[in-house]
């Protein structure tokens, strides 16, 4: 039987996991370091932990042979973390805030947790090696950790505080290069949206409406969350990609430029609309949490998820 590699690897990534970022040095001295979901506790006596670097890694050859490693898992928040040392070709410690931990190994700041290991074992396992830790000295602040399914990241932390009692829509503000997806109606419009996503369920209930519509986007960060006092409804929602071809009937492409000049069904989604054509000419989204008339703003990069 041949399985399918694209669809095996969907399959894995639909179990929810932490993200964290593994570093070490090389024989230079040079700080190194990659994202990675795969990451376990395997025993506390001896304390023991694993994670799985890939041969796809330009660093592979280092985390193989190392001698110590520190694995840092990432708190709510540090999504630009662990974008930097999952893609960035330069020099990565230079766009993250890190210290030194035990064994000279670099440490992420603001971790939820960072566990400096001696190496145990490495096992070569197909196209990645198990790297087998020994946890040597570790550190844990508390809080909630970054968490990653199906490709996209979510924040625990962040969809608690926006379970609210009153009857909820739930939507996408869909992108491709300097264009949203919009659904249109006579002369108004709207972001992708659904309604009765149960508190909690978001995410996944507005992964399966995006799917039933035939449109395939990648889901983000949470974007804006609030209450609208005059349709009684509460609104969430999240920034996406698109990752199709073709888009439904009853949708199309309109420049960022042009949002703010368009009708909206909604008043309240439109003020999000605009804010989201403002902040995307200056390349610096933040997370709205309040009403539709009044809320706060959090940078994504400081905890807001």
């Amino acid at each position: 039987m041949t399985l399918d590699p694209r669809a095996l690897r969907d399959a894995f990534g639909s179990f929810m996991t932490g993200v964290t970022v593994v570093t070490t040095r090389d024989a230079s001295g040079n700080p190194v370091g990659f994202t990675a979901n795969s990451f376990s506790s395997v025993s506390l006596d001896p304390p023991l932990l694993l994670v799985c670097p890939g041969k796809f890694l330009s660093s592979y050859e280092v985390f193989a042979g190392c001698s110590h490693f520190a694995v840092n898992i990432l708190a709510e928040g540090q999504q630009d973390a662990s974008n930097t040392f999952a893609s960035y070709k330069g020099d990565r410690f230079a766009k993250v805030a890190h210290s030194t931990g035990a064994h000279d190994l670099p440490l992420i700041d603001g971790a939820l947790a960072q566990f400096c290991c001696s190496t145990h074992q490495a096992i070569p396992a197909g196209d990645h090696t198990v790297l087998i830790g020994q946890v040597t000295d570790f550190s844990h602040a508390g809080g909630r950790g970054l968490g990653y399914v199906g490709g996209s990241y979510f924040s625990l932390g962040l969809e608690q505080e926006m379970d609210s009692d009153q009857p909820t829509i739930c939507g996408a503000i869909i992108r491709a290069g300097d264009a949203v997806l919009m659904e249109r109606k006579g002369t108004t419009y709207s972001p992708f949206h659904i309604a009765g996503a149960e508190p909690g369920g978001q995410r996944l209930r507005l992964a399966q409406g995006l799917a039933d519509r035939g449109i395939k986007a990648r889901l983000e960060q949470v974007y804006s969350s609030f209450n609208d006092a005059t349709t009684k409804l509460h609104y969430t929602f999240f920034l996406a990609s698109f990752a199709g071809a073709a888009i439904p009937e009853g949708t199309e492409w309109i420049a960022i430029e042009h949002l703010p000049n368009l009708t909206y069904a909604t008043p309240s989604v439109g003020k999000m609309m605009t804010r989201f054509a403002l902040e995307a000419r200056e390349g610096d989204f933040s997370l709205y949490l309040g009403d539709a008339d009044r809320g706060e703003l959090h940078s994504f990069d400081k905890g807001a998820g």
